[in-house]
């Protein structure tokens, strides 16, 4: 850290995950000094990305170090080593069509892969997209529309229609179900207005299965909306399931087929949208520094961090993540726990027929044979920008219920990895759990702790988190107003009308000169006529 770094901040950020990220953008769009540190040397903490090499180092520290958020990493490959034959390709017909895929091989395309800890899926109208939206930070992101919504239908993958047009040109359904579903879905999309709340008050407090059961919808179209559309539980209340498939509907159309979109190169990208607009806003940023002490004075209502060991910098307030506190100041409770697997395979799910959009993004919600468990799927190709061509990468996530996340995901990967013709063929497979703490009693409010990733498809929890941050720190202040666009900005002292000229181009340019030449003298003639004219009255 640098000698001349300032000593005080409004606010110091420790980690620079989703929500850290998002407070410190917030407190340094509205004018506070803010550090933003960082003990890993790469942004994003457990919402990050990696390429395939430097994700295998992680898994392989994870099991060092249990104090941080990713734990009880591994990794497996399921092809051979260079050299080594592939006994179940060696003697197949196809074996001079398919790519003979080795670990070398793979491993040699590490840098095309951008592979998320924590991937999510951004409902095409909510919090996350209204917030990039409405903050400006939207400009330092591009997102692609997911191809498909998938559900499990008697053993077999089924696309979940979207649209209107969908609904209409799909085989899956019959004609009936046709009508059926759209009939379910104008209802639901009518939810909450007067006329609705009438026809509709008998099913208050009942249970959202209830309530479709009273549609007398068919066995398929139950499955698309309680998996797929409402992506509900058997618990989940009318109220709930009916806001769940609401929010579904208006988020169709907005920026393609499917409700959703999905970063390109992968989640890792949305932390450090958040820490470019903090940098805008004169944050400053210290990445690969160790936090060997958090000091709080009461009294003085500061805290103080000791960096490196050497350095000590004070601020008014703290935000930081759990696992980046000092042993001191941090509970061994686990909090959010999630379990989670990353696998690579040569094919994806059910055929490439089912995969020819040119998103690359596909997702599917998976339910335990129970019933009480679930788990997302995402799947990405090439177009998604984070795999490399003829490879695809499967992100599995589900609520963790022991240190042991293959354990946890079993009964989900023996779903979608089985023998059958849909599965897809699994050259890599990886397990690791990411973690939280809870932060120990805080009296003073100076110290303010972010939660870990949540399970949940897109960032609404984790969005909310970081309001309640900042809205603890800074109630006056409006949370991430817009920030301005560059050709917006005036300098003091400096002619706006020279400042948009700087950005044309340069026959634009030369034409403009030759307007304003030709206005000058339009000017300089109309004024010698009105000279003259004067003239001639007065005499």
């Amino acid at each position: 850290m640098d000698d001349d770094l300032p000593k005080e901040f409004d606010l110091i950020v420790i980690g620079t995950g989703f929500p850290e990220s998002c407070v410190a953008a917030a407190a340094s769009r509205v004018g506070k000094t803010v550090l933003h540190i960082d003990p890993n040397e790469y942004y994003g903490g457990s919402w990050a990305s990696f390429n395939l090499d430097a994700y295998n180092a992680l898994l392989n520290e994870s099991n060092a170090d249990n104090s941080k958020e990713i734990k009880n990493g591994k990794f497996e490959w399921h092809i051979p080593l260079e050299g080594e034959p592939a006994e179940d390709v060696a003697n197949s017909e196809d074996a001079e069509k398919k790519p003979q895929w080795t670990a070398e091989k793979v491993l040699k395309q590490s840098r095309k892969f951008n592979l998320d800890l924590c991937p999510k899926i951004l409902f095409s109208s909510g919090d996350l997209v209204q917030l990039l939206i409405s903050s400006n930070i939207c400009r330092y992101a591009e997102f692609r529309a997911i191809d498909r919504i998938f559900t499990q239908f008697e053993g077999k993958l089924l696309t979940v229609p979207c649209s209107r047009s969908d609904v209409f040109n799909t085989k899956d359904l019959s004609i009936v179900e046709k009508r059926l579903l759209m009939k379910f879905l104008t209802i639901c999309l009518t939810y909450g207005e007067d006329k609705c709340e009438e026809d509709m008050s008998e099913f208050k407090g009942k249970t959202f299965i209830e309530y479709l059961r009273e549609q007398k919808v068919t066995e398929k179209i139950y499955m698309c909306v309680m998996q797929a559309i409402a992506m509900t539980s058997e618990d989940t209340t009318f109220e709930e399931g009916m806001e769940r498939t609401k929010k579904f509907l208006k988020s169709l159309g907005r920026y393609g087929n499917t409700p959703f979109i999905f970063p390109m190169y992968g989640c890792g990208e949305i932390p450090q949208c958040f820490c470019r607009l903090c940098a805008v806003f004169g944050g400053i940023y210290c990445l690969k520094r160790q936090i060997s002490t958090v000091n709080v004075d009461d009294g003085a209502q500061r805290v103080s961090i000791e960096v490196d060991g050497q350095h000590k910098v004070q601020a008014k307030h703290i935000v930081c993540s759990t696992s980046n506190l000092p042993a001191s100041l941090r509970s061994e409770n686990p909090k959010n726990c999630l379990s989670r697997g990353i696998f690579i395979a040569s094919s994806p799910l059910g055929n490439f027929e089912l995969n020819s959009c040119g998103g690359g993004v596909s997702l599917l919600r998976l339910i335990s044979a129970d019933g009480k468990r679930e788990a997302i799927l995402v799947q990405l190709s090439h177009y998604s920008g984070t795999t490399p061509k003829e490879l695809f990468t499967f992100h599995l996530t589900t609520s963790a219920l022991s240190d042991n996340p293959q354990s946890d995901l079993e009964a989900f990967t023996q779903q979608i990895f089985t023998n059958s013709p849909e599965s897809p063929n699994i050259l890599y497979s990886s397990f690791f759990t990411i973690s939280g703490f809870e932060l120990k009693s805080n009296g003073s409010g100076l110290i303010q702790a972010t939660a870990p990733p949540f399970y949940e498809l897109d960032y609404d929890k984790s969005i909310q988190d970081a309001r309640n941050i900042f809205s603890k720190l800074y109630a006056d202040q409006e949370f991430l107003p817009r920030a301005p666009d560059p050709e917006e900005i005036v300098i003091e002292g400096e002619d706006p009308k020279a400042l948009s000229e700087q950005q044309l181009p340069d026959d634009l340019k030369a034409q403009l000169r030759e307007i304003e030449k030709f206005a000058e003298q339009m000017d300089i003639a109309e004024m010698n006529e009105d000279n003259k004219t004067e003239e001639a009255m007065e005499s």
